[in-house]
């Protein structure tokens, strides 16, 4: 059976582990915090902008997309009729 010294000294080593763990986890968002306040963030006006731009792509993609279905739908029915 272990001896009480053997105990300590595991108890010791996972210990030592557990702090280690959690000053690493401290560490890791110190500099998380650090490197968030180096970020130049966009102004309000520049968030619009960006926004805007975004929902245009969209509508823009939406109705070339919607265009590709009706085109290629039409082909389909127009197939179809001709086979039949």
């Amino acid at each position: 059976m272990a001896n009480t010294a053997e105990k300590k000294n595991i108890f010791k080593r996972i210990g030592g582990f557990f702090a280690g763990l959690v000053k690493g986890i401290g560490r890791k968002f110190k500099e998380m915090y650090f490197e968030l306040k180096k970020v130049t963030w966009p102004t309000k006006k520049d968030m619009i902008n960006y926004s805007l731009v975004v929902l245009v792509f969209i509508v823009v993609m939406g109705v070339i997309i919607g265009v590709i279905d009706l085109a290629s739908g039409s082909l389909v029915d127009l197939l179809v009729r001709v086979r039949s």
